[in-house]
């Protein structure tokens, strides 16, 4: 029998933000009706920064176009689980496409301001959500160099 290897779920977030509010999905989870950035898992031979912009039009239906890492965050869910490994890119927002059909499990795209999610706090897929909002309100930006890709 061999031994189950370790490794964690790499996932992207993407950090819309316009006029002071933030582009945030309603989606269908285990738990019940979460509140999420748009955000998913990183697949094989993409970059994070692609990641990013491949699940930000697919659960928003706004072209994203990623400019800054914002944070890595690193959460073990309750269980134990699984452990997440998030990248959180913040970015421009572009005009959402209509009729653009959302993934499986989004109920919608909706925009809040930072006082809403906090407000909404127990309704988060996860702590990251708001720790990354907390993190761009402070000022955290790194650039897109700092993420690097290779082939």
């Amino acid at each position: 029998m061999s031994e189950r290897i370790w490794k964690p779920n790499v996932t992207v977030a993407a950090l819309m933000e316009d006029r002071g509010r933030f582009l945030m999905v309603e989606e269908h989870t285990s738990g019940g009706l979460m509140l999420n950035q748009p955000a998913g898992h990183l697949e094989e031979g993409e970059s994070l920064v692609d990641a990013c912009a491949r699940e930000a039009i697919e659960e928003t239906a706004h072209p994203f176009v990623p400019r800054e890492l914002v944070g890595v965050y690193q959460w073990r869910r309750p269980d134990g689980e699984v452990t997440y490994l998030r990248f959180a890119f913040a970015g421009d927002a572009g005009e959402q496409i209509a009729g653009r059909a959302l993934d499986d499990g989004i109920v919608r795209a909706l925009w809040m301001t930072p006082a809403e999610i906090e407000a909404s706090r127990a309704r988060h897929r996860s702590p990251l959500v708001w720790a990354c909002v907390q993190d761009w309100l402070a000022g955290v930006r790194l650039p897109l160099t700092v993420v690097r890709h290779f082939s």
